[in-house]
């Protein structure tokens, strides 16, 4: 099984009931795979944050429940976690949280550790796929046992790795009792000083336990060199050095005391050996231990059996350098929606706030449209805030432009905020239907859940007219002509404004495509216009001209529409 789908089966097993998420690389796939078992009840919620509540109310209702989700999803989880820790839970309540070491497909590297260790919430840590859906069926036994949401991370060389799991069955506990109790769920200050003591307690009592879980391990071997480490790093040291002795952490927050220190007392030279932040290593190091960690060991991207053979074992490695492949940076599908919005933005020389999605890639040549992006939602905010700093007309040539699922997700608060605080800028909706970068789920304005049910789907003009927004409008992202003179009345407004563009993604599964575009050879000027945009079906031939690769063409008709010269036309298959 991959590690989500581990993950997943172990929430299963575990008798979970209530499943909420946000797809987010690389955590996506956890959902995905718990739709399939009927017996859990499993949505795609319009943001981590929901999700998290979501969950928080199932597991006082009395049920076992789990939120899934990216590291940077915690952020926006965050309020409801640091609370939830306080208040505690009823039903067991996990929290599954996908770092991404390496930046695969993130805006940062941050730790979900550092999160937990400031929201006094406990992680357990596996380090391949058997221990993923273990490690899930044991989060719930803490869950219950201290009265704690607990955090199950993971990272992306786990969720999306395959290894041997043996299943089990189903084992479904009883539901819970629910019982009113204020004093316990009802955080205002009074209530919360006393949860605050309480939590400090648990803490202290699941650290001097851990020293017995089974999750924490001494495997002792060669006693002069031993290593702390946990999760996938753990496959490492026992790739390298086979022979040594290891403390693998299941548990890394709080950590184990007396476990540390006794293995650390046995070997002669320790090292810790754990991905990103120094969160083990600085602990240890505050007990007196001695123990090298960063001082030889990188706090940025993937570790590997490599980094352990270089700096420690001092071994200069001879690896072939494999063939070098072209180069293949990122870029929008042939046919991409996006694209043609970007061709005219780029065209008319307006700038864009942009947002967390597949088209952040607006940001490249040859569109060069996105000028800032930091997390979902903040396009907008963002251009509120450069309107408030310079002034009406600084703006006149910048847009917003984010997703429909990311707007969704955090850009209706921004867009209320530009509408109660009077700004006059331009939002773009780029709506293709789905939530594309994380693999094409649904959301609440494509009309189906997660189960495949069909539903009431959130209207995009509508919602944005209950603002109080007068001018929105909704425009074909391939009738370019229309778009540009949408774009250019909007911008010039001295009211806020939305431009909704849509088409559909053009890999969306049911997608037809009744056209192709083919070059006319003898018509073209090789001024290169059809190009700008950057299509990947297009290519420069040797004497100037345009080829279309038949194969990857679905028809925009872009390329068409920039020709003025004849050189392209578009027909029917």
């Amino acid at each position: 099984m991959l590690g989500n789908e581990a993950i997943a089966r172990g929430a299963y097993e575990a008798g979970v009931k209530v499943s909420a998420a946000y797809p987010g690389t690389p955590s996506t796939e956890i959902s995905e795979n718990i739709v399939k078992y009927e017996e859990i009840y499993a949505e795609w919620s319009p943001n981590e944050k929901v999700a998290t509540e979501v969950a928080i109310g199932a597991s006082i209702s009395g049920v076992r429940a789990m939120a899934s989700m990216k590291h940077v999803g915690v952020n926006v989880a965050s309020d409801p976690l640091y609370t939830v820790s306080y208040s505690g839970v009823n039903g067991g309540l996990v929290l599954v949280v996908a770092d991404d070491p390496g930046l695969y497909s993130s805006q940062n590297e941050q730790d979900t550790r550092c999160v937990a260790r400031a929201a006094l919430v406990p992680v357990l840590e596996p380090s391949d796929s058997q221990e993923a859906k273990d490690f899930v069926k044991f989060a719930y036994e803490l869950s219950e046992k201290y009265d704690t949401p607990v955090i199950v991370r993971t990272t992306t060389r786990l969720a999306h790795s395959q290894g041997a799991v043996t299943l089990e069955e189903r084992v479904e506990p009883e539901d819970k009792p629910y019982e009113r109790n204020p004093a316990k769920y009802v955080m205002m200050p009074g209530n919360a000083i006393g949860r605050h003591v309480y939590v400090e307690q648990r803490m202290k009592a699941m650290a001097k336990d851990g020293s017995s879980f089974a999750i924490n391990r001494a495997e002792y071997n060669d006693l002069s060199i031993g290593f702390i480490t946990s999760g996938i790093p753990y496959q490492y040291v026992k790739e390298a050095c086979p022979d040594a002795s290891v403390l693998k952490l299941g548990m890394v927050h709080p950590l184990p005391r007396k476990l540390i220190e006794e293995f650390a007392a046995k070997v002669d030279k320790l090292y810790i050996f754990e991905e990103l932040e120094p969160v083990i290593e600085e602990q240890v190091k505050s007990w007196g231990i001695e123990a090298v960690g960063k001082e030889i060991f990188t706090v940025q991207g993937e570790y590997s059996a490599n980094l352990i053979r270089e700096r420690i074992q001092k071994q200069t490695l001879d690896l072939k350098a494999p063939a070098k492949a072209p180069a293949r940076p990122p870029i929008l599908c042939p046919g991409c929606p996006h694209r043609s919005v970007y061709s005219v933005l780029s065209r008319l020389g307006i700038h864009a706030a942009g947002d967390i999605g597949c088209y952040t890639l607006g940001a490249v040549p040859p569109l060069n449209v996105i000028d800032t992006t930091i997390c979902m939602g903040a396009s907008i905010s963002t251009l509120h805030g450069m309107e408030k700093a310079k002034g009406k007309e600084y703006i006149k040539n910048w847009v917003a432009v984010i997703g429909d699922s990311t707007f969704l997700h955090t850009g209706i608060n921004s867009l209320m905020n530009m509408v109660y605080n009077q700004a006059t800028g331009t939002v773009v909706i780029l709506d293709n239907s789905t939530t594309g970068m994380t693999g094409h789920q649904d959301h609440a304005a494509t009309g189906k859940t997660l189960k495949g049910e069909v539903v009431p789907a959130i209207n995009l003009m509508q919602l944005c007219r209950s603002l109080g927004i007068a001018h929105v409008m909704e425009v074909d992202a391939f009738d370019t002509a229309e778009l540009e003179r949408v774009i250019k009345e909007e911008v010039a407004r001295d009211e806020v404004s939305v431009i909704i563009t849509k088409s559909p993604c053009v890999l969306l599964k049911g997608n037809v495509f009744p056209y192709k575009c083919k070059p006319v050879a003898d018509a073209c000027k090789k001024c290169g216009m059809c190009l700008k945009p950057g299509c990947p079906a297009l290519t420069k031939q040797a004497d100037g001209t345009v080829a279309i690769e038949d194969t990857m063409c679905n028809g925009c008709g872009l390329c068409e529409q920039l020709c003025k010269f004849g050189a392209i036309e578009r027909i029917e298959k």
